[in-house]
């Protein structure tokens, strides 16, 4: 291969299935930023080319078109995944043929692979700090509701060892939903709610069923400023398909809202919206996907090369100036080092942001350490919701 061929590395982000909108923003995060790498020279002086194929919300169909990508398409580095079930299909193959798969979404954690970066949140970089914001300001009774795949059975448990460590903790129901459910499923889960009465509702609910949710709990008359739904995962792209009136009052953590107010994230957002327009609404996961791109980037300059043995030193410990802040991944558990934020809806459909961390906070994806210390001794919080909490 000479110097001059381009650079073709995968995709792998839903435009149909069950998660397609939120995995659309996703896949257009990506392409922003392969624009903005070949806009500026390319991979020392080689164009970035996407393979992109969609795998319909699907484990299945990400697992054999990640091989088809590895065997037929000849790639070396794959950037995708939004569901833990499609990560953990694609894992054998990145790993078998020892390729590297760079995967967006925050997650449960719990997870470690040679051969894959996490970009996205780990559980102390938002279960924990959400746990203690809710519990302080609402009460530690939490009602949680969840898809039926790995990422919001496990996550639920971690919400509930946080809510546990708070006087009054208590978990007062746990209920799942079909990635494909309809609007009836959430009838009985919001007459339980209504009669169990806990202090906040924690949602790991995704995809579509997401806005059925919050229409149900809306329908019921239930009001968020006396009993929220906090989440981990209802983004800006979420809020846009339900409806601001539906999402206001409720409660995100997240390393990411369009709203930070810095330069450099108006700046980002200017510029994706003169090339891609009003398409997508750009959240976490959208901007976890654009800055993976820019870390491996930054690696493969640095190496010359995206082979993962030849690449990988270069990309552990590297960092990128993201819309979010500084951002690192650790070389130590090939997660990324982000800034945990609180945000609640507001009457515009952004989100306010209520606390932030003044500095980022490393990944600690086992939870070695189940304080809280980690981030509160750096958290910002305004002077009006200081007041609240005390």
């Amino acid at each position: 291969m000479s110097n001059s061929d381009p650079v073709k590395v995968g995709v792998l982000f839903s435009r149909e299935g069950v998660t397609s909108r939120i995995e659309n923003s996703m896949l257009l995060g990506t392409l922003f930023a392969i624009r903005e790498i070949n806009d500026a020279g390319g991979l020392n002086g080689r164009e970035l080319v996407p393979v992109y194929y969609d795998p319909h919300s699907s484990p299945q169909m990400f697992k054999s078109l990640a091989t088809r990508l590895v065997l037929e398409d000849k790639v070396n580095v794959i950037f995708g995944c939004y569901m833990s079930s499609t990560r953990k299909a694609i894992l054998p193959v990145v790993e078998k043929w020892n390729r590297l798969l760079f995967c967006p979404t925050m997650y449960e954690g719990f997870e470690f692979s040679g051969n894959v970066i996490y970009t996205g949140g780990a559980p102390n970089q938002n279960s924990a700090l959400l746990a203690d914001y809710m519990a302080s300001r609402f009460g530690a009774r939490v009602y949680m509701v969840g898809s039926d795949y790995i990422f919001p059975y496990e996550s639920n448990r971690i919400m509930s060892d946080f809510v546990h460590q708070r006087q009054g903790g208590a978990k007062l129901g746990e209920r799942y939903v079909r990635l494909d459910a309809q609007e009836s499923a959430f009838a009985p889960i919001i007459k339980d709610i209504q009669a169990k009465q806990p202090d906040f509702i924690f949602s790991t609910v995704v995809g579509r069923t997401t806005r059925m949710f919050y229409q149900a709990f809306a329908d019921a008359g239930l009001d968020p400023a006396r009993m929220p739904i906090a989440s981990l995962c209802t983004s800006e792209e979420e809020i846009a398909e339900m409806g601001k009136r539906i999402a206001e009052g409720h409660y995100t953590a997240g390393p990411y809202f369009q709203s930070i107010d810095t330069e450099r994230n108006r700046s980002c957002l200017a510029h994706f919206r003169k090339l891609f327009g009003s398409q997508v609404e750009p959240n976490m996961s959208w901007e976890s996907s654009y800055n993976q791109v820019h870390l491996f980037a930054g690696a493969f300059v640095a190496a010359n090369s995206d082979e993962r043995d030849v690449l990988l030193p270069h990309l552990l410990g590297m960092e990128f100036d993201a819309p979010q802040g500084r951002i690192r991944v650790n070389p130590n558990n090939h997660h990324t080092r982000l800034f945990p934020r609180i945000g609640r809806v507001n009457d515009s459909g952004q989100f306010t942001i209520l606390a932030e961390t003044l500095s980022g906070v490393e990944p600690d994806p086992y939870l070695v350490s189940h304080s809280f210390d980690d981030w509160s001794n750096r958290l910002r919080v305004p002077a009006d919701e200081q007041t609240r909490r005390e």
